[in-house]
């Protein structure tokens, strides 16, 4: 699929881009995650720095990743989290996931941050954007991921 134009955005609370990244997710493949996500967007559970970031083709939305204190981990000292990250299928392999996670690795550094934590079950892929396997963690629900780290 050819991309024409493409672009990153900070999605805010109460926002016409903040509802279209809800259909999104609630339409989305990922169903591991599509619950809980909704939940926070509809509820905004996002305080202070935290936030979304939805990447928009075309004007349509098709990709996201979240930028968060917490994840799905019982590690409050590990932050900040860049997670959440997905682009749908059809748009995969025009990296978009790169620009996702340059995008709130920018957006890190604005809020003073100068390391981001990326959570994982993949294999040299989060390697190809600069960071590094840390260690595996084991979520809330007993599974286990890998954790990555970059210095920003």
């Amino acid at each position: 699929m050819e991309i024409g134009s493409f672009e990153i955005r900070k999605v805010d609370k109460d926002t016409e881009l903040a509802e279209r990244l809800l259909d999104f997710v609630e339409n989305f493949s990922w169903e591991e995650v599509k619950e809980h996500t909704v939940m926070m967007i509809k509820n905004w559970r996002f305080t202070d720095w935290e936030t979304m970031f939805a990447a928009i083709a075309d004007g349509t939305i098709v990709g996201m990743a979240s930028f968060m204190k917490t994840d799905y981990y019982p590690l409050p000292e590990i932050y900040p989290w860049i997670s959440t990250i997905f682009v749908s299928e059809e748009y995969r392999g025009h990296r978009i996931s790169q620009r996702l996670i340059d995008f709130a690795n920018d957006y890190a550094k604005v809020c003073g941050f100068d390391v981001t934590y990326i959570p994982s079950e993949h294999v040299g892929l989060y390697e190809k954007f600069g960071y590094s396997y840390v260690k595996d963690i084991v979520n809330y629900g007993n599974g286990a991921d890998r954790l990555y780290f970059k210095r920003i």
